[in-house]
């Protein structure tokens, strides 16, 4: 398999997918539409809804099933992006190499399409067809946790106050496993849940998206210090600036390429159960850590 052809193609669906479900610009308020598309439509890996389809594909799954709940995560993953970039939180400039949406939009309207973003998602949800109900329900409470108090806005609290102080791996670990893990191992759960996958298989899906999780903020710490800013599309540098707690500046650059590789290996191993059908997330393990941007 070649994964960059995996990707272009999950990618083309999801991509025609988000912009059906997205409102049109043409309604009243009309800004407010613009604000949230500009923001979902405005590139990206596509990554964790990319996961949720291989993932329900993975256990034998049509991916089609999983297509709403993909596209819902991508909707919850850019409300995010667009609370983190306010001057209240990260206060950045650019995002994927344009203006934020708060400096295109204002505050206020970016504020409103993330709110927008997060209630959308789990309507587009509710689109979902061919799947019982208690299975729904899980996948719900799943996504809804990630993106809350059991994920997300944790994580991210945890991480504004811990800005400028000294604070114990215990605390990075809690940081990286809830602002950014959470949301990557839903966004596989959900994927084997829609796919009808066996309790076994999900559970070898939750530690594969966990391990993953782990790499991919190590790796994004990493690309904070040694990545292009063209590549990225955004600052580089700012970790250190806000004395915030990484990887590299734990471990240093070294280890923590070394922790990254080894989470990979364990995500994949995690996987050995699975047959070819699982190949597409072995491949994401790789390219999780091994990308430029």
């Amino acid at each position: 398999m070649i994964l960059e052809e995996y990707l272009f193609e999950k990618r083309q669906l999801i991509d025609s997918t988000l912009e059906r479900y997205l409102p049109p610009e043409h309604q009243y308020p009309e800004v407010i539409f613009r604000a949230m598309r500009y923001s979902v439509l405005n590139g990206g890996k596509r990554l964790r809804p990319v996961l949720t389809l291989a993932a329900c594909e993975a256990v034998g799954g049509d991916c089609q099933v999983a297509l709403p709940t993909a596209c819902a995560i991508e909707f919850i993953h850019a409300y995010s992006l667009i609370h983190d970039d306010l001057p209240a939180m990260d206060d950045d400039d650019l995002r994927r190499g344009k203006p934020t949406n708060h400096k295109v939009f204002g505050e206020a309207i970016a504020i409103l399409a993330g709110d927008a973003l997060q209630a959308l998602a789990f309507e587009t949800i509710a689109e979902t067809k061919g799947v019982e109900a208690k299975i729904l329900v899980e996948v719900v409470r799943k996504i809804a946790s990630a993106a809350g108090v059991g994920g997300m806005v944790v994580g991210q609290v945890a991480d504004v106050i811990s800005e400028g102080k000294q604070i114990d791996i215990d605390a990075l670990e809690f940081i990286h496993k809830h602002k950014t893990g959470a949301l990557i191992e839903a966004s596989v759960v959900v994927g084997g849940l829609l796919g009808g996958g066996s309790a076994e298989q999900v559970n070898a899906l939750s530690l594969y998206g966990s391990k993953v999780g782990l790499a991919f903020q190590i790796a994004d710490d990493i690309l904070d210090v040694e990545g292009e800013e063209a590549k990225l599309g955004k600052r580089t540098g700012g970790d250190m600036q806000k004395q915030k707690l990484t990887y590299p500046s734990v471990f240093g650059l070294s280890e923590s390429k070394n922790l990254a590789q080894k989470a990979v290996e364990e995500a994949i191993n995690s996987l050995a159960a699975f047959d070819e059908r699982a190949d597409p997330l072995r491949l994401l393990a790789h390219f999780i850590v091994d990308r430029e941007s």
